[in-house]
């Protein structure tokens, strides 16, 4: 009790200094060597953040290759419309079609990730990931595309909520934003990459009698499920306590275990330091129905759903929004400048995402200001430039391509933050399922009722895709509006009469329940900007 009550001295005089924890002030919160704790949760990083990078730039090529595959070789007729015989709508159909099957399945794939070994799950998520897009090569008309990316959504369902959960189990939520933000920047190099690369799988066109997107779809589909294998070793099953010893019993003898994440020393300190995922209870129906009842859960599906539409509406339809401004360029120059669009993005993540963590308290100042350089974007792609000058609306696409990096990984941040205090770990699992799940009928929305899907839209002509690029902006000023409204309610309703703020600018709570553990002890504050990169 006295350790407590020193800590609450400490934390005192830390808030009336302004900025962020020293390392003095760090070390008198919990008794332990913050250096300690920082080489604790960096070994954890060099466990689990190449392994989530690496399946999630393999899982992004194959669900966002379709995209690129409606403008590559389009000379010599061997795109994905005219290879298929496809229309426009039928495209549009097939790429919603993914996220119909996202939305409605995420929610159970999370929840029964919960019960099973994390481990083998998102294992399982990769390998059917590759298996479906390999299949992918021998798509032959409309009827194989909708069935192949119904099979897409069902089994990569889980895989972005279940990552966010995945982390919470080894490090605190307000730790989190950084590493979500780290893995993130996979999508866009992946994105960057597979544009670029395309230009190559075109230049394979005929070989082997396969066209170039063919081509692209095997290598990747296949590079795919050797990655999801090699999971089952490559990544950490969730912590015990030290001293426990995990149980091998029925189908778990057949999996190959992974090696612990920590060990001796350690082990002990991560489990001093969140000893709240150690000790979880299993959930039930009514913890469900407390998480939905839950007004937080609301305001943050609608952020999610502004942001990740406008995203998976530029990623699908980013070169042919492109060629409507220049219809002189090649295939392989759209594909050249489809990159820079999420080099931009990659850029963003990497600037906003470490200052979102050290703020923690201003999710919704860090999320927004993005927003806004994102409908700035859209605005000046809609506006400006002319036939004779498209470069201004490209820069308008590089300034969407930079907004949209830092606010998918903070929304899914702020999500766990908010819901683990409250709800424990079926808190977060159900609530990152729900946000990025449902929130998804942005990305709906985007893919099947604008451009290629809006008939009038399409037409070619200097007001070409305008009106699909004004629905966008207005998805985004959703967004902004239920992140300022979540910001107002957390201060006026706080936390409900069932648990206390941790501080007045605060989304975090000390829930029924809650373990106050080191971690939960330091979050009670912003670290600020000491070290910032290079010690986290």
């Amino acid at each position: 009790m006295a350790d407590l009550q020193q800590s609450e001295l400490e934390l005192g005089k830390s808030e009336d200094k302004g900025n962020g924890l020293s390392h003095d002030q760090e070390l008198a919160l919990d008794g332990i060597d913050i250096a300690k704790i920082e080489k604790v949760y960096q070994k954890l990083d060099w466990r689990i953040i190449p392994a989530f990078w690496t399946l999630y730039f393999l899982c992004s090529a194959i669900r966002s290759n379709v995209g690129l595959a409606q403008t590559m070789n389009a000379a010599q007729g061997h795109d994905l419309s005219q290879k298929l015989h496809l229309t426009p709508h039928q495209v549009s159909t097939g790429l919603a079609l993914f996220y119909v099957c996202y939305v409605i399945f995420d929610l159970p794939a999370n929840l029964i990730m919960t019960r099973l070994s994390p481990h083998v799950w998102m294992s399982r998520i990769v390998i059917g990931v590759g298996i479906v897009g390999t299949c992918m090569t021998a798509m032959e008309a409309a009827w194989s595309l909708y069935l192949l990316r119904l099979l897409l959504g069902i089994v990569i369902a889980g895989m972005w909520p279940g990552m966010a959960y995945y982390l919470t189990l080894f490090y605190p939520p307000s730790r989190i934003g950084k590493r979500i933000g780290q893995y993130f920047t996979a999508a866009q190099v992946s994105a960057a990459v597979v544009g670029l690369v395309s230009a190559g799988f075109q230049k394979m066109d005929g070989l082997g009698g396969l066209v170039g997107f063919q081509w692209m779809f095997l290598l990747y589909g296949l590079i795919t499920v050797f990655v999801g294998i090699s999971l089952l070793w490559w990544l950490p099953d969730r912590p015990l306590p030290p001293g426990e010893i995990r149980q091998r019993e029925g189908w778990r003898k057949w999996i190959p275990e992974g090696k612990p994440a920590l060990k001796g020393d350690d082990a002990l300190i991560h489990y001093e330091d969140l000893t709240r995922v150690y000790h979880r209870r299993a959930w039930s129906l009514k913890d469900l129905g407390k998480i939905f009842l839950d007004w937080r859960l609301w305001p943050l599906l609608l952020m999610y759903f502004g942001v990740v539409g406008v995203g998976i509406g530029v990623q699908n339809y980013g070169t042919v929004i492109i060629k409507a401004t220049n219809p002189k360029l090649s295939g392989v120059q759209l594909s050249l400048l489809f990159a820079p669009i999420w080099i931009m993005d990659l850029i963003a993540i990497l600037l906003v995402t470490p200052f979102s963590d050290r703020f923690h308290h201003h999710r919704a100042l860090f999320f927004s200001v993005p927003v806004c350089i994102q409908i700035v974007g859209l605005l000046v792609t809609t506006y400006a430039g002319s036939l004779r000058n498209p470069w201004p609306r490209y820069g308008g696409l590089l300034m969407v391509g930079f907004g949209l990096g830092p606010t998918v990984p903070i929304t899914m941040t702020w999500t766990s933050e908010i819901f683990q205090p409250r709800h424990g770990e079926v808190g977060v699992a159900a609530a990152t399922a729900v946000v990025s799940g449902w929130g998804n009928l942005g990305s709906i929305l985007t893919t099947y009722a604008l451009y290629e899907g809006w008939a009038s839209d399409r037409k070619p002509g200097p007001h070409q895709f305008r009106k699909s690029n004004l629905v966008m902006v207005g998805i985004l000023c959703i967004s902004i509006l239920s992140a300022f409204v979540m910001t107002i309610l957390l201060k006026v309703v706080g936390s409900g009469s069932g648990a206390k703020n941790l501080s007045s600018g605060s989304s975090v709570s000390d829930g029924e329940g809650m373990t106050m553990d080191g971690a939960a002890r330091r979050e009670l504050q912003q670290r600020g900007l000491g070290r910032l990169w290079f010690r986290r």
